[in-house]
């Protein structure tokens, strides 16, 4: 029986898949299965991961279910007592598995171990961008405002932890961060304060239609605040708040400034104190100066063209 099972549920999955799958293979930790879990790709996914010749790597098919029907589709099919969880574009350095597994030996409470993150690019070049976190201990409070553990990669979680459930298939974005929720209520998180995990940008990352995204953590609001106690209702207001300026920073990334403005006053209206944390000015400030140079554009153009004209 491995001890770690990782799952990386994959769909249509080439461009990135076979140096993440690497990534993996280069582990220092090696008492690991790996579960590729094709959710009715329409490449060739599957057979290229039917050829692989390491032992650990399993490929299990399905129809399209999405990412949290994969991951439970991967869940139900391992065997390891930790599980880790690996997006099909994201990478891993060497020691994380080790350390991961170093850290829920010896800590018994603990149910959940992430990472810091190091941004790369398409070619998986260091981007000189580190997002460092903050998510341990008994964090639920923290955990239903705002989901500290920033990419689903970093994530290795004791089995025992989905015994009260695994991903809601009805969530399609962030639907991770449903699932940290539910377990940062019975058991406590962990850090390894190094930035382990790769996370790939490009143009087809799913969190970039923002949209969606913000549907999706509205129901996984309304979901974690269903049943609590009269007490812990003035969470909702600061989740509600940290999620609509979440989004206004994915809309002024795929340069609609006008909506990022929107969200980031929804947010502030949501949850006042924001307009005091320093993500939220430095997005105020950053729309400001995008304004104050469009409105100099303009004004420049119109000069042009009335010269032009005369």
């Amino acid at each position: 029986m491995p001890k770690v099972s990782v799952i990386i549920p994959a769909y249509n999955a080439m461009t990135y898949l076979p140096e993440t799958v690497e990534s993996v293979l280069k582990q220092t930790f090696i008492d690991f299965e790996v579960l590729i879990v094709d959710d009715g790709s329409s490449d060739n996914t599957a057979e290229w991961a039917s050829q692989l010749t390491d032992p650990r790597v399993k490929l299990v098919s399905q129809e399209n279910k999405g990412a949290a029907g994969a991951r439970n589709t991967g869940i139900a099919s391992s065997q390891g007592e930790y599980i880790a969880f690996l997006d099909s574009d994201d990478l891993w350095e060497p020691t994380k598995l080790e350390k991961q597994v170093k850290c829920l030996d010896e800590n018994s409470s603990v149910g959940l171990v992430h990472t810091w993150i190091a941004f790369v690019d398409q070619q998986g070049n260091l981007a000189g961008k580190v997002m460092t976190t903050r998510g341990e201990g008994d964090i639920w409070k923290q955990v239903v405002e705002y989901n500290p553990v920033r990419c689903g990669s970093t994530a290795m979680v004791r089995r025992c932890c989905f015994n009260f459930g695994v991903f809601d298939q009805s969530i399609r974005f962030a639907e991770d961060w449903d699932m940290w929720i539910r377990i940062a209520f019975r058991y406590s998180f962990a850090i390894v304060k190094e930035p382990l995990v790769y996370y790939r940008e490009h143009p087809h990352n799913k969190s970039k239609n923002y949209e969606k995204l913000l549907l999706s953590l509205c129901q996984i609001i309304e979901k974690s605040f269903h049943s609590v106690t009269p007490e812990l209702l003035y969470l909702k207001n600061k989740a509600y708040g940290r999620a609509y300026l979440h989004v206004a920073w994915k809309a002024f990334y795929c340069e609609n400034y006008t909506r990022a403005s929107e969200l980031r006053q929804q947010a502030i209206t949501c949850y006042p104190q924001l307009r005091y944390l320093k993500n939220c000015i430095r997005l105020s400030l950053l729309l400001v100066i995008h304004h104050w140079f469009s409105s100099q554009t303009y004004q420049t153009m119109q000069k042009m063209l009335r010269y032009k004209s005369w």
